[in-house]
């Protein structure tokens, strides 16, 4: 696509997305759950989630599991999982029932600038709130409910997973070309130039997906100036140019140059990615604990299974934030519509919540509550009880992913932009200038 053409899509984008928020604009609290008598008459019925996750998915499996449990009791409840797994058609249907006053009892979100307007507007439960109300709150881990704070540390959708996102590597490919784990970000360049010269791709990246480019992005800030650097960012408050942003640009220009991903990245989707990394081609693969099943299991090829192993996020020099925290999200949230919220919907959210990590970790999967851990697979490889060790073990800031933070519209152009500024298209300075414009533009809308 030519710059004039990305241009007006961009801007399309701006102008769908303004529409939409200009619907939910306000500034009143959220919703008291204690407003609703715990001793109200329940009156079974159906109610509805809006989700955006995968049908067969470990969420969904064991909320319907437990909605099947509770409609025992209360005959005539039902729980409708309206599933739209497609991130992007999930949040056009999402911001246009907002926009229309018609969004269900329950519904998926992440902790965006148009999630934050909706719970100003008090059509939002406040969680923790209700977490405390239902004598939950104790039980959650700090990392998962902070996942989903908004930035002002106000509470508004419950998590239902916890995952630690971890550089898996080839320890028999690092081996072969002669270097060791980086012990810093400014490391990679190298370490990508030694595996290069081996014949093997460095790092294996879903460019396709753009998300897990932008992961990239995140982290020097992260490690230079902590997690309000995003924050800033997205108010206007800073810039690109800053030291943060200029430092992320070119550290990621500087991996472009050195090889680091796969040829055609940019065209390569989950799956092929993944495949690069497990079939041995490829000695660097970033992803997150929920691939635990296919990379810590006999699941993986017996091919490369005693050779994998993983690292966390790299520091560097005169970092503010602690080796222990990193990328640790708790998935989308769950928010409560306020004004469908009565004692039917608080009675089964107080069993939901309180059955739900005996359930839901039974697949073995990390619960965002602590306590309770997953039950670990018979075919499990030792990488998998060294993951649960060290869920317990993250700090409380989180590098949080970008695209979860940014306008819709700065945020497609900085996922176009990095594309570019990787594969050597534009320089630092370019992606600088690009990226400033497009907040200047977007900031407030």
């Amino acid at each position: 696509m030519n710059i004039p053409q990305r241009t007006a899509t961009l801007a399309a984008l701006a102008l769908a997305a303004s529409l939409v928020m200009t619907g939910c604009a306000g500034s009143s609290g959220g919703a008291d759950p204690t407003d609703v008598n715990p001793d109200g008459e329940i009156t079974p019925r159906e109610i509805s989630w809006l989700l955006s996750r995968p049908a067969d998915g470990g969420v969904i499996t064991a909320m319907q599991q437990i909605a099947d449990e509770y409609a025992t009791d209360h005959p005539g409840f039902a729980l409708n999982l309206i599933t739209t797994p497609d991130r992007p058609s999930y949040i056009q249907k999402y911001e246009t029932l907002a926009a229309a006053n018609k969004l269900p009892e329950l519904f998926d979100t992440d902790a965006t600038p148009f999630a934050q307007k909706l719970a100003g507007q008090g059509k939002m439960v406040d969680v923790d709130l209700l977490l405390e109300d239902l004598g939950l709150a104790d039980e959650y881990r700090e990392a998962a409910l902070n996942y989903q704070r908004f930035d002002d540390g106000s509470l508004y959708m419950v998590p239902f997973e916890f995952q630690l996102e971890f550089f898996w590597y080839n320890t028999a490919l690092f081996e072969q070309a002669g270097v060791p784990i980086p012990a810093t970000l400014d490391d990679f360049a190298a370490t990508c130039e030694a595996l290069r010269a081996k014949g093997v791709t460095p790092i294996a990246l879903d460019g396709q997906d753009q998300w897990p480019l932008e992961r990239y992005m995140a982290y020097y800030p992260f490690r230079l100036a902590g997690p309000e650097y995003v924050q800033k960012l997205k108010a206007g408050d800073a810039s690109f140019g800053d030291e943060a942003g200029r430092a992320a640009a070119e550290w990621l220009y500087g991996l472009g140059q050195a090889g680091c991903f796969q040829e055609g990245f940019s065209s390569t989707g989950y799956a092929d990615a993944q495949a690069l990394f497990t079939s041995g081609k490829a000695a660097i693969y970033n992803i997150g604990t929920w691939e635990l099943g296919n990379l810590a299991t006999d699941a993986l090829d017996a091919g490369v299974r005693d050779d994998v192993d993983y690292f966390t996020l790299p520091t560097i020099e005169g970092a503010v934030t602690d080796d222990n925290e990193y990328v640790t999200p708790s998935g989308i949230g769950m928010a409560v519509n306020a004004q469908t919220y009565d004692p039917l919907v608080r009675d089964f959210l107080a069993f939901a919540l309180e059955r739900y990590p005996e359930v839901y970790t039974a697949s073995g999967a990390l619960s965002p509550t602590s306590g309770v851990d997953p039950v670990i697979p018979d075919n499990a490889t030792p990488l998998y009880g060294r993951a649960v060790e060290q869920s317990a073990e993250v700090g409380p800031a989180i590098a949080m992913p970008w695209d979860t933070q940014l306008d819709p519209a700065t945020n497609t152009r900085l996922q176009q932009e990095l594309t570019l500024l990787v594969q050597g298209d534009i320089t630092p300075d370019e992606f600088i200038e690009t990226m400033d414009a497009a907040l200047a533009e977007n900031v407030g809308d």
